[in-house]
């Protein structure tokens, strides 16, 4: 069937013909002068659709020199040399290594593990690491996929399992038995970052309000104490632009001939009676609003849709059979967007939290469900030109164009507030810039005010700040619910965060346009050793400004918690403070519960909103922060949030 055009996403996959080399079963493809497209087919059938990982391969033309010897091929740019001995691909028999680097770990043999080896205290080695489909249950750190940066200089993207993408953006199918991407970017991060992007696509650029601070609770509101309860945030100063609904927006207390109630698209009445009404008024006080979905039970007979999506599929509805939830199916996701979620849409609800837990199989071989609805939820949700987001799991290389990533039920501890930074920078390295963890904890775990706190804190220098928590007594993180000190600290980073937003919209313009995530390792920037291995869970916060969180417990004694990070050359100036460090070294900083360890580079410039504007549209007027000791300029980056800048 034909799909509407907004599944249907502008592709190149077709590489200049002078950039490729080929014979029966092979093809090399030059795509720049330090990125290799690697492919064998015994049958020699070859891939050139895009698929669900790479949509471009039209590069500009890159020189290269050639030169066989014998059935030797010996192949040169700037970047790399590639040596083949014109057999099947295998270890020791194609080998590239890199101009300049020593030592015989930085050649690349194809079949040789490129593996993210595990975090030891303080180290990292081989490929940096890129991120992990959640963090559900994860009390701590948790494996790694692999990124395309890595200590040893090269790493590789394996798209042989991905599928192709036919000519209606349809996942089907592919040919060929290897389809490897080498990336021989030495320590250059940013380089292999902005391949990778013309490979694969960009970042899209977030609606600005997605930028501020989001309201997340697993809890049964009523429309009435949710508006009272932000009431209350308005009444304390404490600024909020998305609230997030949970699955009890939706009826779960179904007849058990229904089965579970985790799966749901009606609103709950007794809750909601007015859900029209309740979607105003959180309009009205400057909220976008997304509702939870765990779609895989299908639609039942009781949901308002049943009906006319049963007539939509040619089924009858008066025979209450339940519609499975068919993601490999055109017609059935086409009919419920149409049908089931446009309806909802139509009412006020602005973007959809797609909390898929039911593994990875499909009716398509290959096809993890996951990644087809984060696909055709983000496409949906931009028809009509409208700025898209969504809000789900991690599916694997490519999912960074479909924003904002969910990484799952997090645990309340400690542990886990210190894999966090570290697990959030490192997802740069396969491009994936916006995370959103469960700020303060979901779930198990200790009440610990200083814990959430620092937590808040980091939720403030974090892609997305979304306070979460469960429906316990003892998880909500209203400010009001802790101690004195706690509620002040946390009071203070929300505040701050929302003057931020004018600076961090800039930001997400230029994850967008120059392939710059606004997290990123401290490598990034400084890839010397001290920086590589030194894994503190500093981090890189967009133009200018480094971020040392504070993820262990204060010292009784001084009431102060330490962190020793490595700081890049240069001279910084505390955010708080205006006290100055010179780089080039690592320095421990100790900070009180009101402060937190933010460093900017002397020239860097931040505008934040002024005054006491709740809002996050464009604002009247800015308050300005300029760190001397270096020039410095700031392009500020604004628009209607439709895509049109102003």
């Amino acid at each position: 069937m034909a799909l509407p055009d907004c599944f249907r996403v502008p592709t190149a996959p077709l590489p200049d013909p002078a950039q490729v080399l080929s014979g029966p079963t092979w093809r090399i493809t030059v795509l720049t002068e330090r990125l290799l497209r690697l492919e064998w087919s015994d049958d020699g059938a070859f891939e050139d659709r895009p698929t669900q990982v790479v949509w471009n391969r039209a590069f500009a033309p890159v020189p290269y020199d050639v030169a066989w010897h014998g059935e030797e091929l010996q192949l040169t740019t700037r970047g790399l040399r590639l040596a083949w001995d014109g057999r099947p691909f295998a270890d020791g028999g194609l080998t590239v290594t890199q101009p300049g680097a020593q030592g015989w770990h930085t050649v690349w043999r194809y079949g040789m593990p490129d593996r993210v080896q595990e975090r030891e205290p303080g180290w990292h080695v081989g490929n940096l690491g890129g991120t992990a489909r959640t963090l559900d249950e994860a009390d701590g750190a948790v494996p790694l996929e692999g990124g395309v940066v890595s200590a040893l200089g090269w790493a590789t993207l394996d798209d042989s399992r991905s599928l192709a993408l036919d000519d209606d953006g349809w996942p089907t199918p592919r040919t060929g038995d290897v389809d490897l991407y080498l990336f021989v970017h030495g320590h250059d991060a940013p380089a292999a970052l902005r391949d990778l992007y013309a490979l694969t696509g960009p970042t899209p650029l977030l609606p600005r309000w997605a930028l501020g601070n989001w309201w997340s609770r697993y809890h049964a509101y009523t429309a009435g104490e949710y508006t009272a309860l932000m009431d209350r945030f308005d009444a304390e100063g404490l600024p909020f632009s998305v609230a997030v609904i949970d699955m009890d927006w939706h009826w779960v207390a179904v007849e058990e001939r229904h089965g579970s109630g985790w799966t749901g698209f009606s609103w709950n009445t007794q809750l909601f009676p007015d859900p029209e009404a309740f979607l105003a008024d959180l309009h009205a006080r400057g909220l976008r609003v997304s509702l939870n979905l765990h779609p895989a039970d299908g639609i039942r007979s009781f949901e308002d849709a049943y009906p006319r999506l049963a007539r939509r599929l040619g089924l009858d509805p008066d025979a209450g059979e339940p519609i499975r939830f068919d993601v490999a199916s055109p017609e059935f996701m086409q009919a419920y967007f149409e049908e089931v979620l446009h309806p909802l849409e139509d009412q006020g609800v602005d973007f959809w939290w797609v909390d898929w837990q039911q593994g990875s199989s499909s009716g398509i071989p290959g096809l993890d469900p996951l990644w087809l609805l984060n696909h055709l939820h983000f496409l949906d949700a931009g028809r009509d030109g409208r700025r898209p987001i969504t809000f789900s799991r991690y599916a694997g290389p490519g999912s960074h164009r479909y924003p904002v990533g969910f990484s799952g039920d997090t645990v309340t501890s400690w542990a886990s507030l210190d894999f966090q930074p570290w697990f959030t920078a490192t997802a740069a390295n396969i491009g994936y810039g916006w995370w959103s963890h469960d700020i303060g904890g979901h779930m198990f775990g200790e009440r610990d005010d200083e814990m959430v706190a620092r937590w808040v804190q980091l939720g403030t220098w974090s892609p997305i700040n979304r306070l979460h928590s469960t429906s316990s007594p003892f998880q909500g993180k209203e400010p009001w619910n802790f101690g004195v000190e706690a509620r002040e600290a946390m009071t203070d980073a929300l505040r701050l965060r929302h003057r931020l937003v004018p600076w961090l919209h800039t930001m997400n313009e230029r994850a967008h346009r120059a392939g710059e995530p606004l997290v990123r390792p401290v490598y990034h920037a400084d890839p010397r050793p001290e920086s590589v291995l030194h894994g503190s869970g500093a981090f890189l916060f967009g133009a200018g400004l480094l971020v040392a969180p504070l993820t262990t417990p204060a010292d009784r004694r001084t009431r102060r918690a330490a962190v020793t990070t490595w700081l890049p050359a240069g001279t910084w100036h505390d955010w708080y403070s205006g006290l100055r460090y010179t780089g080039g070294r690592f320095v421990t900083f100790r900070r009180p519960l009101e402060t937190y360890p933010v460093l900017a580079h002397s020239g860097t410039i931040v505008p934040l909103v002024d005054g006491d504007d709740l809002s996050v549209a464009n604002p009247a007027a800015l308050h300005v922060r300029v760190f001397a000791g270096a020039d410095g300029e700031f392009v500020l980056y604004e628009d209607d949030d439709a895509g049109e800048p102003t």
